[in-house]
């Protein structure tokens, strides 16, 4: 088809017929505008990929509106100015569109006129084309028209929603200057109080400057007056009296060395002579910490693995005596609560019983003072221990487990395995091990409930003790007397 003239009183040249078999880029009237000399130019596509300028308005609009919660009021201000922005150059682009829409108007109205003329000139086959390109410009002129209902309701919501904004971007500056003047209201106060706070630390400072100075001076005062006195006092003699004192404690002490070393002398004559008619001795350290020991000393002596043997408690008096229940070993291990009792063992071989008896009472360890405080501070500790026996049987392992004694009860765990836990009761039995052996001093037999009962290794023999005395002490807290089996007539 050739280009026609707007000049519609000359006679078109030549009409070129529009073959059937030809294929358009789309159903509609291509879109275009008019050029210098009646020049046909397309119009360039927008690009679909961004969202519209109202909608990225809108968004975050929404935005402001659900996050001014967060915000502080110059950011507020500074969000509504921008948007303020935003709307005004949306509100531009809305008038270059109503200007352009009306030049699409007189556009379509020329085409129009162009394909109505034409019309009268063709016949056939060309004179359908062009009625279709006539009904396809009716149709474009009518969504012309829809697109200028909808430009002039978009219109009205850019203007309400900049006097919206502009309404907005005045009340968030006032905000800010109420706040600015609040903030520089606070920071004057907070600088007098700054100040006279420094003024009270400055007084305060020179008070106790002047305390100080006064304290000093007559300390110094009360050190001239005693050497005043001391001097008026023959220093010389008083010296002399010091070096005196001091001579008589190291002859005393030295007096008290010599008596101990002549009485423990005494007591092994004493023991040496009993012991010629004896066919058995004791012989051990009456110290909480220590093994006393049972051993032949005559060739008449019955071999021990073949004697029966049962040790007890004697009261301060030595007028009754206790049996330890399961101590019938040639090895016994004392425990804290032997501490101030004198400890006896009968030897039965042959029908023939003999009584050894200790030098004295068992006496507290030295460091166990010292040791027992330092657990007392915690208010509960965990000991590292090896299982012996578990139900009266060998344990197999020899893995070390934790011993937590705490409060309220006694756990037996390794790792994240509780092995036994239970709270302070009648049932519960912990004493010393009273099994025998060379770790008798670092042993204790510990029976959870019925039916439940553990022989644990401590580390030390200190650990052990510690371990019975921090037991008792917290369960007698709780109105339970914890010791081993028949031990209640110690109550």
């Amino acid at each position: 088809m050739t280009r026609i003239s707007p000049d519609f009183g000359h006679e078109v040249q030549a009409v070129w017929s529009v073959s059937a078999d030809a294929s358009f880029k789309s159903n509609h009237f291509p879109k275009y505008k008019l050029g210098p000399d009646n020049q046909i130019l397309e119009e360039i596509k927008e690009d679909s990929k961004g969202p519209p300028l109202k909608e990225v308005v809108i968004q975050e609009t929404n935005q402001l509106t659900e996050q001014h919660k967060r915000l502080s009021v110059r950011d507020l201000a500074s969000k509504f100015d921008k948007n303020l922005a935003a709307a005004a150059k949306l509100s531009e682009e809305a008038k270059l569109r109503e200007v352009a829409s009306l030049d699409g108007h007189v556009l379509l109205k020329k085409l129009r006129d162009a394909l109505e003329y034409l019309k009268g000139r063709l016949a056939g086959q060309n004179k359908d084309d062009v009625e279709k390109a006539i009904s396809m410009v009716g149709a474009l002129a009518v969504k012309l028209t829809q697109k200028e209902g909808e430009l002039i309701q978009e219109k009205f919501e850019v203007k309400k929603l900049v006097n919206f904004l502009k309404q907005a971007s005045e009340d968030a500056k006032k905000l800010v200057n109420q706040e600015k003047s609040f903030a520089c209201a606070e920071i004057e106060s907070a600088r007098s109080v700054v100040q006279r706070i420094g003024e009270a630390l400055d007084e305060q400072e020179k008070n106790q400057s002047t305390g100080k100075q006064q304290e000093l001076e007559e300390l110094v005062e009360e050190v001239q007056e005693a050497r005043r006195i001391r001097l008026m006092h023959q220093p010389r003699k008083v010296m002399d009296m010091e070096h005196e004192l001091r001579e008589l404690r190291l002859q005393i002490r030295e007096k008290c060395t010599i008596s101990i070393a002549l009485q423990n002398k005494l007591a092994m004559s004493k023991k040496a002579e009993e012991n010629k008619h004896r066919l058995y001795e004791l012989i051990g350290s009456e110290t909480l910490g220590s093994i006393l020991r049972i051993q032949s000393c005559s060739e008449e002596a019955t071999d021990l693995a073949k004697c029966s043997m049962q040790w007890y408690r004697l009261s301060s008096q030595c007028s009754r005596r206790e049996p330890i229940l399961g101590a019938n070993k040639c090895v016994y291990a004392p425990e804290p609560i032997d501490v101030g009792r004198v400890l006896q063992v009968d030897i039965v071989s042959n029908g023939q019983k003999e009584s050894l008896t200790t030098n004295g009472p068992v006496v507290q360890a030295v460091d166990i003072g010292s040791y027992l405080e330092t657990l007392l501070r915690k208010p509960n500790y965990d000991f590292s221990v090896v299982i012996s026996q578990m139900n009266g049987r060998n344990y197999s392992s020899h893995s070390s487990h934790l011993f937590h004694i705490g409060k309220t009860r006694i756990k037996l765990s390794r790792g994240w395995i509780t092995k036994a836990r239970d709270s302070y009761s009648k049932s519960m039995q912990l004493c010393g091990f009273r099994g025998g052996g060379n770790s008798a001093a670092k042993s204790l037999f510990w029976q959870a409930r019925k039916g439940q009962s553990f022989v644990l290794v401590f580390e030390s023999e200190r650990e052990r003790n510690g371990a019975l005395i921090l037991a008792r002490k917290y369960a007698f807290e709780c109105n339970v007397f914890l010791a081993g089996p028949d031990d209640d007539a110690l109550l």
